[in-house]
C-alpha cells in the first residue's frame, strides 16, 4: 500500500505531465472505460449549493464534429487527431436563478433534503444571488454556473493526466455563433443550456517543453 508521500509524488508528477496538448497521435484511441472514468471524476465535482448546473457533451457524431471544427478556431486543429471532444454546458438563468423548478428539484430530487429543509435552502439561495455576489441578469447568473463547469473542467483534466492520458481545454470560439449551431441541433434544451468551455482528450503526437509557472513564493502569501 503506497504512503502519503508516494501518494503526494504521484499526483505532482501528473500536474507536471499535464499540459494544453497541441498536437494529438491520431492512432491512438481512449478506451471506453477510461472515458467513463474521466467524465464520471466531471460528474463527482462539487459545485455551489450542489446544483450541478452542468451537462457534459461527448461529441461523436462526424458530421457535428466537422461543424464545430468549422465554427471554431480552437477546436480546428485538435478535432481530427483527439481521440475525445467534449463541450461542457452551463445551465441559464431559467435554471439557476433561485426559484426555478431545476433547482427546485435539484434541492428535492437529487440532494434529497428534507421538506422542511427546502424552503429555507431557497431563501438562502436568493440571498446569496442578490445580496452576496449580485447575480442579478441572465449574463451573471450564466457566468456563475458556467464557473462550475470549469471545477468540472479541472478535475477531468487531471484525472485524465494522472492515468496518462492527454486534454488540451478550448475557449477558441465565438460564443453566440457555438451556442447557434448546437441550438440547431437540439442540444441546448430551449435555452436552459448554453455552451461554457470545450475539452479533447487524446493522447500527445509529441513531447511538450517543460512547464514554467511562477516561483511558490509569488503565488502563495500566508497571512
Amino acid at each position: 500500500m503506497r504512503n502519503k508521500e508516494e501518494l503526494k509524488q504521484e499526483i505532482l508528477d501528473a500536474y507536471h505531465f499535464r499540459h494544453a496538448t497541441k498536437e494529438f497521435d491520431p492512432t491512438k484511441k481512449i478506451s471506453e472505460d477510461d472515458m467513463h472514468f474521466i467524465l464520471e471524476t466531471g460528474r463527482l465535482s462539487p459545485s455551489s449549493f450542489g446544483t450541478e448546473p452542468w451537462k457534459f457533451l461527448v461529441i461523436e457524431t462526424p458530421e457535428l464534429l466537422d461543424k464545430i471544427k468549422q465554427s471554431s478556431w480552437g477546436a480546428y486543429t485538435k478535432i481530427p487527431a483527439a481521440s475525445h471532444f467534449v463541450i461542457l454546458l452551463a445551465r441559464t438563468k431559467l435554471d439557476t436563478v433561485y426559484d426555478s423548478a431545476y433547482l427546485k428539484n435539484q434541492l428535492t430530487n437529487v440532494s434529497k433534503l428534507p421538506a422542511e429543509i427546502i424552503p429555507k435552502m431557497i431563501e438562502r439561495i436568493e440571498e446569496f444571488q442578490k445580496g452576496d455576489f449580485h447575480l442579478d441578469n441572465d449574463r451573471a447568473l450564466f457566468d456563475w454556473a458556467s464557473k462550475q463547469t470549469y471545477i468540472a473542467l479541472g478535475n477531468m483534466m487531471t484525472a485524465a493526466a494522472q492515468i496518462g492520458i492527454d486534454s488540451c481545454p478550448i475557449e477558441g470560439f465565438h460564443i453566440e455563433k457555438m451556442n447557434q449551431l448546437l441550438d440547431s441541433e437540439g442540444l441546448l434544451e430551449n435555452g436552459h443550456l448554453g455552451i461554457s468551455v470545450m475539452v479533447a482528450f487524446g493522447y500527445r503526437a509529441k513531447e511538450p517543453h517543460p512547464k514554467t509557472r511562477k516561483a511558490f513564493d509569488d503565488v502563495v502569501k500566508w497571512v
